[in-house]
């Protein structure tokens, strides 16, 4: 009853439900507590928790003797109390808990000491999950709950993925950390930097604008570059096109053509060919909701209908032919380069610039129907520089105008991948070429039509 006064009173005093829901849990915690000590159920936490280590530190070393053993399941229960009880007798000076650690500490030296010595072994998993342990009782005390949950769930996945963890590692090249440390360097030190201001007249962008555009195109190629080397290592035809679709389309359907030629019985890699567009349409869209939601609702129908056509025209040549002996085994198609090559990036904001400025001056001389035609012309090109400026720049053009100029991109860049795909491919899949992207050369038109009409 006391409850349901409590609630009527927050409804009429205009709180929200969570309001209320937050007051009720109070009102519950509060009524639990007055039979229920806080400190026992940190008790019973902490033990619990110390006995979860221990148990999995038993199964972890279960084919090892039990004599080369620090301890196990009841020795990290142990540990655990030890830590709650030390911390309880003093929460202000900490001197009972500082002391218990300095000779739990001192015990553990002393069996790595000997471990080393003995049995000729250096791992210190094992100590240092021991002082996680002992710490776990202030933890639960201090701390919220979710805080020492989490703790000791990530001390049981990091001790149990030993053997995972040892062969990921085997798959990272010299380089590799020197490649994440430049992406944590152009995004979380450089772009932070630099002056969100217009570089000039002429160039309607800002330095950090500028370098956020680099930023999006290398975190969406990084993140398809980690995707292909260590999640898919041995990824099979179609998901190369959906990977490879991330970083480059063009690129894709260029490495694709060519190993057509290999196998030009392969159905599968003129889908992938499709897929890689059907990436494209995606990569797009994300950079536009990222940039300008305005753009991005302008494109979403048309976007949708592409993204769904491109995807169909895949699944219906990924069907496997009759009488085909094609080997439709997992390829292994070199698309490792490093995202984040300085030759890259000098390129990307060369374009950028070189767009930045043509866009301006077409828009003063030509308005928008110049920029329709010049995106017809970039495509031919990477268009994710035009694009980008389109999105980030505050040109005196209308959003309508601006979505047309994208479709009309797309449009010449899937005009490119085919004079690519006839040109570096086996004959045997140009007929299905043209047919696939004069179908998606068609929409992008008629949608840039139907835009033009209403706009």
């Amino acid at each position: 009853m006391q409850i349901t006064n409590i609630s009527c009173a927050s409804n009429r005093s205009g709180k929200s439900w969570s309001d209320f829901d937050y007051i009720r849990s109070s009102v519950m915690e509060s009524y639990i507590l007055q039979y229920v000590p806080i400190a026992f159920i940190n008790f019973l936490l902490t033990v619990l928790f110390s006995l979860l280590i221990g148990l999995e530190q038993r199964r972890h070393n279960i084919e090892r003797e039990f004599e080369t053993l620090f301890g196990t399941d009841r020795t990290f229960t142990l540990i655990g109390i030890l830590g709650y009880i030390l911390y309880a007798l003093n929460t202000q000076t900490l001197v009972p808990f500082l002391g218990g650690g300095i000779v739990i500490g001192a015990l553990l030296g002393v069996y790595y000491f000997n471990k080393i010595n003995v049995q000729r072994r250096f791992g210190m998993t094992t100590i240092v999950t021991a002082l996680i342990t002992y710490c776990i009782g202030p933890l639960l005390c201090t701390q919220p709950k979710w805080l020492s949950l989490l703790t000791v769930v990530s001390v049981l996945i990091i001790v149990e993925i030993k053997e995972n963890l040892f062969e990921f590692s085997k798959k990272f090249g010299r380089d590799e950390f020197t490649t994440l440390a430049k992406f944590l360097v152009i995004a979380g030190v450089i772009l932070p930097l630099l002056p969100d201001a217009p570089i000039s007249p002429e160039i309607n962008i800002s330095p950090y604008r500028f370098w956020l555009a680099i930023v999006a195109v290398s975190g969406i190629s990084y993140f398809s570059y980690l995707l292909r080397k260590f999640v898919f290592p041995n990824a099979g035809i179609l998901l190369t096109g959906i990977l490879g679709g991330l970083y480059s389309s063009t690129a894709t359907t260029v490495i694709l053509a060519k190993k057509s030629k290999e196998q030009p019985e392969n159905s599968k890699l003129l889908a992938a060919i499709f897929l890689a567009t059907t990436m494209m349409y995606a990569r797009i869209f994300l950079l536009a909701l990222f940039f300008n939601q305005q753009i991005a609702l302008g494109l979403l129908p048309y976007f949708m209908a592409l993204i769904v056509l491109s995807a169909l025209i895949a699944l219906y040549f990924a069907r496997p032919e009759k009488n085909s002996t094609a080997n439709l085994a997992a390829m292994s198609i070199e698309q490792h380069s490093n995202p984040l090559e300085f030759r890259t990036a000098i390129l990307f904001a060369t374009l950028f610039i070189v767009f930045a400025l043509l866009t301006g001056y077409v828009i003063k001389q030509y308005g928008g129907a110049g920029v329709n035609t010049l995106a017809l012309i970039v495509g031919v090109t990477d268009i994710d520089p035009f694009i980008l400026n389109l999105f980030q720049s505050k040109w005196n053009i209308a959003d309508a105008v601006i979505t047309i100029a994208v479709l009309n991109a797309t449009t010449s860049n899937n005009m490119l991948k085919l004079i690519y795909g006839l040109s570096l491919s086996d004959k045997h899949i140009w007929k299905k070429l043209i047919l696939g992207f004069s179908l998606l050369v068609a929409a992008g038109i008629i949608f840039s039509a139907i835009l033009v009409i209403h706009g």
